[in-house]
C-alpha cells in the first residue's frame, strides 16, 4: 500500500472496529492512477464483500474532515477525489507541478533530440518551424507586392528560399521522428547513445 500523505494521516480516524476503515479508502484512492472515483469504482477496488452504503459512509466521513471532496453531475453521478490543499481540484500537487514547471520544449535536450526520444518536444519544434515557414512566406509576399528590396538582393525571394529550406528541414525531422518511433514500436526500445 502507498504512504498516506501526512496531512491526511493526522486527520483520519483509526477506528479498527469498522468493516472498512477510512485509512483503507484513502490508500485505495492514493494508489490508483486516476484522480476521481464513483462509489462503485472504490467499492470494486477495495473488496467485493463491502457494500456501497459502507463505502459511501466512509467517503462522507472523509468529506467531513476535508480529506475528500466531491463533484456532482447530472443524473445523480457523484465523483469523489482527494482534496489536496496545495492545488485546485482534482489535480494532485505532483500533477500541478508537472504541468506548470516545464513545457515540452523546456524538457527537450540535445540528447533527446538526437535520439528522437522526446516526441512531444520534437513535434513542438517541428510545428514552430512550420509556423515560421508561413510567416516567412507571408512576409516575402508582402515585400514582393510592395516592391521593396534591399540593395542588389531581392529580399522577398531570399525570404521564400529560407521558408522553403526551413519547411524541408522540418519535414525531414518529422519523417525521421516518425520512422524512429515506428522502429521502436516494432523492434522495442533501443538507445543509440549510452546513458551517463
Amino acid at each position: 500500500m502507498p504512504d498516506i500523505p501526512p496531512w491526511i494521516d493526522e486527520r483520519i480516524d483509526r477506528n479498527i472496529n469498522n468493516k472498512l476503515t477510512q485509512e483503507h479508502v484513502v490508500e485505495t484512492m492514493v494508489e490508483a492512477d486516476r484522480p476521481f472515483f464513483s462509489v462503485r469504482q472504490i467499492q470494486a477496488r477495495i473488496k467485493p464483500d463491502v457494500g456501497k452504503a459502507t463505502v459511501r459512509n466512509r467517503l462522507n466521513e472523509l468529506q467531513e474532515i476535508d480529506v475528500v471532496a466531491t463533484e456532482t453531475y447530472p443524473e445523480s453521478i457523484t465523483l469523489y477525489y482527494i482534496n489536496h490543499p496545495e492545488s485546485d481540484w482534482p489535480l494532485s500537487p505532483d500533477g500541478k507541478e508537472a504541468l506548470s514547471s516545464d513545457t515540452s520544449l523546456d524538457r527537450l535536450s540535445t540528447r533527446s533530440f538526437l535520439t528522437m526520444q522526446d516526441t512531444a518536444g520534437i513535434r513542438t519544434l517541428v510545428l514552430a518551424g512550420f509556423q515560421w515557414t508561413l510567416v516567412l512566406f507571408a512576409f516575402g509576399g508582402i515585400l514582393t507586392i510592395a516592391g521593396i528590396g534591399f540593395g542588389d538582393i531581392d529580399s522577398s525571394f531570399a525570404l521564400w528560399d529560407t521558408a522553403i529550406d526551413l519547411f524541408l528541414v522540418c519535414l525531414l525531422v518529422l519523417v525521421v521522428e516518425r520512422t524512429v518511433r515506428w522502429l521502436r514500436f516494432k523492434y522495442g526500445p533501443f538507445d543509440v547513445f549510452p546513458t551517463s
